[in-house]
Formats: structure tokens, C-alpha cells, sequence
């Protein structure tokens, strides 16, 4: 559950970023999420992490929140941190 809530607040993160760029307004759909998830060796669970990030986004998008998805173990990701979301939103 804590790693959920890790992606969950990187999307909130990614959703920032959206709305100072271009205003959430803006969002027609999510197209993509790419999720990182640090693992250790054997540990398969990187989508259940992600859900909380693709939960976020269908919160807040309903239908239009609803994307194509990848979720990827990686040994560590840059300053430690334990999880990355890439988004890929199409602008209307």
C-alpha cells in the first residue's frame, strides 16, 4: 500500500506539471502511463504499485482517464526515490 501511494503522488506530480504547462482543462485524454517501480530481485507486484497512479487518473479524467499502461521492475531509480510515472496526455 505504501508504494501505491508513492505512484499515486507521482501522478499527482505528473498532473502538476500538466496544469502549469498547459491547464488541466487542457487534458483531453491519458494516452499513456509508463510506471517504474525499484524492486528486488524476484518481486513481480510493479502493477498493483502502478494502480495507484492509473487510479488517480481515472479519478480524476473518468473514461478519458483510462490508458494504455506499462509497469517495469527496475534494480534503483535516480536519487533513490522508490517509484517514477511517465504521462503522455493528448491536449485538446
Amino acid at each position: 500500500d505504501e508504494a501505491k501511494q508513492h505512484a499515486r503522488t507521482c501522478a499527482l506530480n505528473a498532473l502538476a506539471a500538466v496544469h502549469a504547462l498547459v491547464g488541466i482543462d487542457s487534458v483531453a485524454r491519458v494516452v499513456k502511463v509508463v510506471g517504474f517501480v525499484a524492486s528486488a530481485e524476484g518481486f513481480t507486484g510493479q502493477p498493483a504499485v502502478i494502480n495507484g497512479a492509473s487510479e488517480l487518473f481515472v479519478e480524476v479524467f473518468g473514461e478519458a482517464g483510462t490508458h494504455a499502461r506499462s509497469a517495469v521492475g527496475v534494480a534503483e531509480l535516480p536519487l533513490g526515490v522508490p517509484v517514477e510515472v511517465e504521462l503522455i496526455v493528448e491536449v485538446a
